[in-house]
């Protein structure tokens, strides 16, 4: 089986996982460009696809993983270089580096001081650069990475490696029957807001006298 990934994605983890429950079955892997995500699963050269969303979902299953928070790559001494986040309006009315066919290409027109770049956080680390500073911007919209496999695909080994990504255990199974489940989309992370502390309630120190008894009748 082989399974191609979009850069800024590391499917390691649930390689070694398939690597000790199926040695049998050994998988080929591929990176490929963002621009190429489908092209493999359309030639059928590939049988499953990690990618980034949004694409063209017809005639693929689709089970959306995990969100990416999106950072804006700046030129290294950028008056927001050094901030822990910025807001979109924060770079509103500078100049947009052209976006390139790839997203290391791009970044080297930021480096050049052509302009920003909003890129998600994973191709940001990927490619990495001193001249660069990578930014979060707290207004941007996320993207999301999912696992995509043709509709007319169902084979055994296609379920047990969408169960190694969902987290099912060796011993779990999946019916031939069951629905496929939502899985739940990782949130990115985001900075904590400190919380406030909690008012302090003061007691009198006097102890309470209890009510006089009534006397009998």
């Amino acid at each position: 089986m082989r399974i191609t990934y979009v850069e800024g994605v590391s499917p390691a983890k649930w390689l070694r996982i398939w690597a000790d429950r199926r040695p049998d079955r050994p998988l080929e892997t591929d990176r490929v460009l963002e621009s190429e995500q489908l092209e493999a699963l359309a030639s059928g050269s590939a049988d499953m696809a990690f990618v980034r969303l949004p694409i063209d979902e017809t005639g693929l299953h689709v089970i959306a993983l995990w969100e990416e928070v999106a950072v804006a790559a700046l030129p290294r001494d950028h008056a927001y270089g050094d901030a822990e986040s910025i807001e979109l309006a924060d770079l509103e009315g500078e100049m947009t580096a052209p976006v390139q066919a790839t997203t290391e290409l791009t970044l080297e027109l930021v480096a050049a001081g052509t302009g920003y770049a909003i890129v998600p956080h994973s191709l940001a680390r990927l490619y990495a650069r001193r001249d660069v500073k990578a930014v979060p911007v707290s207004d941007a919209p996320t993207t999301r990475i999912a696992l995509v496999w043709p509709l007319d695909r169902d084979d055994d080994d296609t379920q047990e490696f969408v169960g190694v990504v969902r987290g099912r255990t060796a011993k779990s199974s999946r019916g031939a029957d069951a629905p496929d489940e939502p899985a739940p989309v990782k949130k990115p992370a985001r900075p904590s807001t400190p919380k406030k502390p909690a008012a302090r309630v003061f007691r009198s120190s006097r102890a309470r006298r209890p009510p006089p008894r009534k006397g009998r009748r």
